[in-house]
């Protein structure tokens, strides 16, 4: 059987992925797993991500000792997913801005392509309840990393990813330097350089219900300097 991994870093998301972990094992899709990595959340994310293995036997809980970072996050969750010979590798947020609704859709998407993108800003695609700030910030980062790095794909922000695992391996995880939000912008410009298969499927983002948004300036200055490094670094 085809295995799927989905990757979901956690701080803090206790009220979010109690929410989540059903609808996600209740896609009709055999082979699905989920790999919650969580930074030692203080509200008790991971403890209650344990609790629900008893109900969800294909749900592993990485506990990490601090908050170390998304971009690292994900690489310990895409390792673990390797290492149990996952096909398909996901990764998405836990306070349900991506539908677990669109799986499916991605991972159809990903029988044609190596590397499947949840876009926002393709037709079909859009945000729901950002303020014009947000949205204005998202646009112009993306456009900026665009231009920057010369890449087709409107979408390079966004953390709604579908791979198949020859591109990860393809990839040094290790070597990867961005620690935060910059991780979506590095993986999709390696993966464009390696000369893979990338394909945007449209979907809508919702800004989170529950819990605080981890978005804030210093992840703005990290992907402004990190996308003119990874330029120089080619």
């Amino acid at each position: 059987m085809i295995q799927t991994h989905l990757v979901i870093p956690t701080y803090n998301e206790k009220e979010n992925i109690t929410k989540l972990l059903p609808k996600i094992f209740s896609l009709p899709l055999e082979g699905l797993h989920v790999l919650i990595v969580d930074d030692r959340s203080p509200d008790g994310t991971g403890e209650a991500a344990e609790q629900l293995r008893t109900t969800y036997p294909n749900l592993t809980v990485i506990h990490r000792p601090q908050k170390a970072g998304l971009g690292t996050a994900y690489v310990a969750g895409f390792k673990a997913a390797l290492a149990c010979g996952a096909e398909f590798i996901f990764e998405m947020d836990a306070d349900f801005s991506h539908d677990p609704a669109y799986i499916p859709q991605l991972l159809e998407a990903a029988n044609h392509a190596d590397l499947v993108i949840g876009s926002r800003y393709v037709p079909g695609g859009g945000v729901s309840n950002w303020n014009w700030p947000r949205r204005l910030i998202s646009r112009f980062g993306n456009g900026y990393a665009r231009i920057v790095l010369g890449l087709p794909y409107r979408d390079l922000t966004g953390g709604f990813k579908c791979y198949r695992r020859a591109v990860l391996e393809k990839i040094d995880l290790d070597r990867l330097s961005s620690v935060g939000y910059n991780f979506q912008i590095e993986t999709t410009y390696k993966a464009h350089r390696l000369g893979v298969r990338v394909i945007e499927v449209p979907i809508v983002f919702v800004e989170r219900a529950e819990g605080t948004s981890k978005f804030d300036f210093k992840i703005m200055i990290e992907s402004f300097w990190k996308v003119i490094l990874l330029k120089f670094k080619a």
